[in-house]
């Protein structure tokens, strides 16, 4: 049926009309524009931040989708503390599914314990604490047998002690890339054998966002949300996202051996006897970013355990150690 223009038609006013059908009569005629509702529309920026705590929600939830019994491990340090905020927020409003797990040396300082307590309390998980009571009881400590021994027994053993005992098949921690070199080169999904151990040569593609939670017998996988992550993302994030922190990360006035006085801090927290601070005089979380835009030294620098030969943590990691 053709259309015309008709200015005779009672409804037409100089437009196209369609010829009389029962109905109502249905016109083109163009109708005023609505200046405001065609401005364009700003799309969504994410930032630098958005896109890796996407990421690493993400991961946790494909973490808890393939395997049946994950854990988180929880040194209530400060990649830890974001990890769990991540935790919380990947499965809000619903708790967190899976438990924390300590591996507790019993050489860590007094105020990270206390730390650990009231942040698991506040965040209403539950958590698991493990020791290996066999070594400690045989008088392991690191001044006695080294770092090597000392955390082979108990770290990396207490570790596989606490997965096996708990039957958990995937541990979540907190290992970021810029670390170590051994670290920049392991998978987000990364699979142990049945002993435990990692092999670099037997890690597996990971295209896109794809991540291939699959085991075989015997096998364990580790999980690293955090792998994009540096050490400034960390902090940004944590002054972001409010969260707290243990107050060891802040400067605090010490007496050198020599009697004088000087303001140190620490950037990675370990066992005591094996984590050194360094200078520093920032006591707030804005400061320890302005601190670490100019740093050209890898917090790692201060742990003794990555310092025993060249390449000792691959080695550790081969054996067991997170």
């Amino acid at each position: 049926m053709q259309i015309r223009a008709d200015p005779d038609h009672p409804d037409s006013d100089s437009a196209d009309w369609l010829p009389q059908r029962p109905g109502p009569v249905f016109q083109s005629a163009a109708r005023p524009i609505d200046p405001v509702a065609n401005l364009p529309v700003e799309r969504y920026q994410p930032t630098h931040l958005d896109r890796l705590e996407a990421e690493a929600i993400h991961i946790l939830r494909e973490t808890a989708a393939q395997f049946s019994r994950p854990v988180l491990l929880y040194s209530a340090g400060k990649d830890s503390s974001v990890l769990l905020r991540l935790a919380q927020k990947a499965f809000a409003p619903a708790p967190v599914p899976f438990p924390l797990l300590h591996v507790d040396t019993s050489f860590k300082p007094p105020e990270l314990y206390a730390f650990r307590d009231r942040a698991v309390q506040d965040a209403g998980v539950r958590l698991v604490v493990h020791r290996n009571e066999t070594a400690l009881a045989a008088g392991a400590e690191p001044h006695r047998l080294g770092t090597v021994r000392c955390c082979g027994l108990l770290k990396t053993q207490a570790l596989l002690e606490a997965l096996a005992a708990g039957g958990f098949d995937a541990a979540i921690g907190g290992g970021r890339r810029d670390e170590e070199r051994s670290r920049a080169k392991e998978r987000v999904f990364s699979v142990r054998d049945s002993r435990g151990q990692w092999d670099p040569r037997r890690q597996r593609p990971e295209v896109w966002t794809l991540l291939n939670g699959q085991l075989a017998a015997g096998e364990t996988m580790r999980v690293f949300p955090l792998s994009s992550w540096s050490e400034l993302d960390v902090w940004r994030y944590v002054a972001r996202e409010s969260i707290p922190v243990v107050s060891l990360y802040f400067a605090f006035l010490t007496t050198r051996p020599d009697g004088t006085t000087v303001w140190m801090r620490y950037r990675t927290l370990g066992c005591a006897p094996c984590t050194g601070a360094t200078e520093s005089t920032a006591q707030s979380v804005e400061e320890i970013i302005s601190e670490l835009v100019r740093s050209e030294v890898s917090e790692r620098a201060l742990r003794a355990i990555d310092h025993d030969a060249d390449g000792a943590m691959e080695r550790k990691k081969q054996e067991g150690y997170f």
